[in-house]
């Protein structure tokens, strides 16, 4: 057995911000990918994720009881009795939705009366997709939006308006010859979601912090989102180092340390704007450019992936 692919996302605007209600735009990121799969010979890390698809069974079990949705508990859990496994190239604790990808692979597989792709996705058939994804997902690390399982099994780029007004996006023509990109670097350390969540959730109650997040942080964030889709780079990128500016100051603990000065030398040599992917704490880190060569140049050493062209 083995099941469709789903994978991995970015979120290329809104962390932090769309728990406050900002615009967000999440992206399908095809690079990695994972797929439920069954063996009975288990290496160890499939062993692991077998073991760890049997707790999830439970899990769910319990949150029918909600009425939001069903599952045949019965069927998953005589498939985790044969040795299903997800088998991902998504990497954990990167904040590209390893956990988002198996979510929204569990929910095709085994949901009674799913809402599937092929429908006509209303507001409301998104709203209650990311309902349930937000529901199952927290299994994984405390509280989801259910942005990234949406992303996920959807494979569609998703504007996020607010937290109950969110639809399906194209993006602008990639120019693919354009010097212009948007990058992952790779930190090389591994994040985890919840601590830097409670961080966040910390600062929230100071109303100078609350304040930066308002006037700042979600007032960029929403331009961004708003110039990105409308093709107007030139806007985009006066507001991307502004953001970028934002978070340096503002949300230390989630850049890791090594790139305090990494992230400063591009706001001041304006080679690239660097900003969080995910929560932050680790994992990947996005960068924007207007001449990949020269951010290339300027960040020798690190690991860049170029995930769209402007």
């Amino acid at each position: 057995m083995k099941g469709p692919l789903f994978y991995s996302k970015i979120l290329l605007f809104g962390e932090y911000g769309i728990i406050k209600d900002s615009k967000g735009l999440s992206i399908p990121y095809n690079f990695f990918k994972g797929a439920l799969k069954t063996n009975t010979n288990l290496s160890e890390e499939a062993s692991e994720s077998n073991r760890s698809l049997g707790k999830f069974c439970t899990y769910l079990a319990e949150i029918q009881s909600k009425d939001l949705v069903q599952f045949d508990i019965a069927a998953f859990e005589k498939d985790v009795e044969q040795g299903m496994y997800f088998d991902s190239s998504i990497p954990q604790g990167y904040g590209v939705g390893s956990s988002g990808a198996l979510v929204a692979a569990i929910y095709d597989k085994y949901a009674s009366n799913k809402i599937t792709v092929l429908e006509n996705l209303t507001r409301e058939k998104l709203l209650k997709l990311k309902t349930i994804f937000g529901e199952m997902e927290s299994f994984f690390h405390g509280k989801s939006s259910g942005l990234d399982p949406l992303n996920s099994y959807l494979s569609l780029p998703i504007l996020i308006n607010s937290k109950n007004n969110i639809e399906s996006t194209s993006l602008p023509t990639q120019h693919k010859e354009g010097k212009g990109a948007v990058f992952l670097l790779d930190s090389g350390i591994i994040g985890e979601t919840a601590p830097m969540v409670q961080i966040f959730m910390e600062q929230m109650k100071q109303e100078g912090f609350r304040n930066m997040l308002k006037d700042k942080f979600i007032k960029h964030t929403d331009a961004c989102v708003e110039h990105f889709l409308n093709g107007d780079i030139k806007s985009l990128f006066g507001h991307v180092k502004q953001l970028s500016n934002v978070v340096l100051d503002n949300f230390k603990p989630m850049i890791p340390k090594e790139f305090h000065n990494l992230w400063e030398k591009g706001i001041e040599t304006n080679d690239y704007y660097l900003k969080l992917c995910g929560s932050g704490g680790g994992g990947y880190i996005l960068g924007f450019t207007e001449d990949i060569d020269k951010a290339k140049k300027s960040l020798q050493g690190h690991k860049l992936e170029v995930v769209y062209n402007f």
